[in-house]
């Protein structure tokens, strides 16, 4: 496959032909995430499958200014090798779920990898997207420098998603130089002593890049300048991580307590204390794997006790209906698809049917 096709157009035409048919647009790059939306109902008119897998290549790449312009269907692969070659890398880690993934994809579902504390999160690298909205017209938003937005941030609003604002084009990312160094420490820890170190440690300015509790062990990532890792590598303990591969199966979301059925992805505040023991904690904290016992209404009413949210982490997570989002939230999400895609023609198994919505 060629490493530099535009297919804007012929996108753009699909989306017009298929707003002239009634028809609903489902989106999919390479596949790598169908397993977080499989489980979403179906629309209920005819949809049309529009790929934007050979719609690949970079459109630009400024090393100094740490911007790069791709198109969405250019594969994570590629990008981080051009990346890797100029000493620098995408700072949000994105997962490469069964090992593919691509730039819209990445931004469309909105995983950030085990630096997203310390380094920021997808939305926070997004600096301008192109896009179709549903009338198949061809929009930009953002630009290519970190202050650019008068207004509204609507690039942005992409992130998570899952493309049912609209069909992305192409994004403008901010990127960041590879750390000098980097070191892994773990602890032997109980999980509430790991989250009061995390706790403790995040209040210093050391050269933390990852926090990672699982099965007793506290897993430490420090990246930066050789001199600070060091030092800090010694006020920290605990020994060598004896598992190098450790944090890019937690990227990649590959290591064995992610595997299987009953998984929820839950954000808390760093400090909650439950749910804690029968958890794999990244983040420091705030990000919490948990497999629970009860039903789904109950899982979410203790996590909105705690202050935080979740949902599963399977064919449904890409769905936004009504059981999803809090009040607010839903409002907010169905203005912006108004405005995006008045006839919820992309992706529309993925939100709320109205009359859902119109319930609450």
């Amino acid at each position: 496959m060629r490493d530099d096709v535009d297919q804007a157009e012929v996108l753009c035409d699909a989306v017009r032909r298929a707003a002239a048919a009634g028809e609903a647009v489902r989106i999919v790059g390479s596949g790598s995430k169908s397993s977080l939306t499989a489980g979403a109902a179906e629309a209920s008119r005819p949809a049309r499958l529009l790929s934007v897998s050979e719609h690949v290549g970079i459109v630009d790449y400024r090393p100094e200014e740490l911007v790069v312009t791709a198109r969405a269907g250019t594969r994570l692969k590629t990008l981080e090798s051009v990346l890797a070659g100029a000493g620098q890398y995408l700072p949000f880690e994105p997962p490469r779920l069964h090992g593919g993934g691509t730039v819209g994809g990445a931004v469309a579902c909105g995983l950030s990898g085990p630096g997203r504390p310390w380094r920021g999160a997808v939305r926070d690298a997004v600096l301008g997207v192109e896009l179709v909205n549903g009338r198949g017209e061809r929009l930009r938003f953002g630009g290519q420098v970190m202050k650019n937005v008068a207004g509204y941030d609507l690039s942005r609003l992409q992130a998570g998603a899952f493309g049912t604002f609209g069909l992305m084009l192409a994004v403008s990312l901010k990127v960041l130089p590879v750390p000098e160094t980097e070191q892994g420490r773990v602890l032997a820890l109980p999980p509430a002593d790991a989250l009061a170190r995390c706790r403790a440690w995040s209040r210093r300015p050391l050269p933390i890049s990852g926090l990672c509790w699982a099965d007793g062990l506290l897993h430490v990532r420090l990246s930066g300048a050789a001199s600070a890792v060091a030092a800090a590598a010694g006020e920290i303990g605990g020994d060598d991580e004896p598992d190098p591969r450790f944090w890019t199966g937690l990227r990649d979301l590959r290591l064995p307590q992610l595997a299987g059925p009953g998984l929820w992805r839950c954000v808390l505040p760093p400090a909650a204390p439950e749910p804690l023991d029968e958890c794999l904690v990244n983040w420091g904290g705030a990000e919490r794997w948990w497999r629970p016992r009860a039903d789904d209404a109950r899982v979410r009413a203790a996590l909105a006790a705690a202050g935080g949210h979740g949902r599963p982490f399977d064919g449904s997570f890409g769905h936004r209906g009504a059981g999803t989002l809090a009040p607010l939230e839903r409002r907010v999400s169905e203005r912006l698809r108004a405005a995006f895609d008045p006839e919820r023609r992309f992706n529309p198994e993925l939100t709320a049917r109205p009359e859902e919505t119109h319930a609450h």
